[in-house]
């Protein structure tokens, strides 16, 4: 008797962007000078290689959250698809405190003579860029630096009390949807008596002037937060899939959204879930 065979499809490779959540600006205390921006989510893009059958995790990194009062910025989370894992955005510095290091890393808050220059964190080689150094002044009256963006560092903060608060660093853009988007970009220093630090290109927010509140990240872009006396949050990540559509399997979990560019099919995962082969 024979026996039918059951056909089995070959390992395929899609393409990946996989972007972590933005770091939370940095805080500053009542009446006091800035603080620092923060910085982008990490931002991975790349192919690999899939087996049938085999489901996939994905997760979808949160940003950080909005931090308040002189406290330095919460790091923004990872966010993974398989074995590639993009890392959250650095923190921006409180006032008188050094960025935190991420993806991309928070930008530092202004020092003076009692602190010294504060510097912005490092970002993580291959997904992001450094955070912008604070400004300086005797009398304790200058700008924070901008976080780092996925292209991009953060910009110094001004010094003295006219000085403007660090622009976020600028993003990466994308065709991976099939239309261009940029993603990453770093969350702009707050400053004290003049103008906040614009958000870099790629969802990250604006800063502050003093007692004020930054922007937050734009959501799904790992854009970071940006510096205040209110703090904005990071946005959340992102992962992205473009799949060749003779190979895709329709199996997913957490509702990505699904859409087809050319002889590919895209699933956009704003939140966790999963992807079978």
């Amino acid at each position: 008797m024979l026996l039918a065979v059951q056909s089995v499809k070959a390992p395929y490779t899609v393409t990946y962007l996989v972007v972590a959540g933005g770091g939370g600006g940095g805080s500053t205390p009542i009446n006091q000078t800035g603080a620092g921006g923060g910085g982008a989510g990490g931002y991975l893009t790349s192919t690999l290689t899939l087996t049938p059958l085999t489901s996939y995790t994905v997760t979808v990194g949160a940003g950080g959250a909005s931090v308040t009062g002189g406290t330095n910025g919460s790091d923004g989370n990872n966010s993974v698809f398989s074995s590639v894992t993009a890392t959250g955005g650095g923190g921006g510095g409180a006032t008188f405190n050094n960025g935190r290091t991420g993806g991309s890393g928070g930008g530092g808050g202004a020092g003076w003579t009692g602190s010294g220059t504060k510097t912005g964190g490092n970002g993580t080689a291959g997904q992001g860029s450094a955070g912008g150094n604070g400004g300086f002044d005797v009398d304790n009256f200058s700008a924070g630096g901008g976080g780092g963006g996925a292209s991009a560092a953060g910009g110094a903060g001004g010094n003295g009390f006219s000085g403007t608060g660090g622009a976020g660093g600028a993003g990466t853009a994308s065709s991976i949807t099939g239309s261009s988007v940029t993603r990453s970009g770093g969350g702009g220093g707050s400053s004290y008596g003049s103008t906040g630090g614009a958000g870099g290109a790629g969802g990250g927010g604006a800063g502050s002037v003093v007692n004020g509140t930054g922007v937050a990240g734009t959501v799904n872009t790992g854009g970071g937060g940006g510096a205040g006396y209110i703090s904005g949050a990071g946005g959340s990540g992102v992962v992205i899939l473009s799949i060749p559509t003779a190979s895709y399997s329709g199996v997913t979990t957490g509702s990505p959204t699904v859409t087809t560019s050319g002889s590919n099919t895209i699933l956009q995962f704003n939140s966790s879930g999963s992807y079978t082969a």
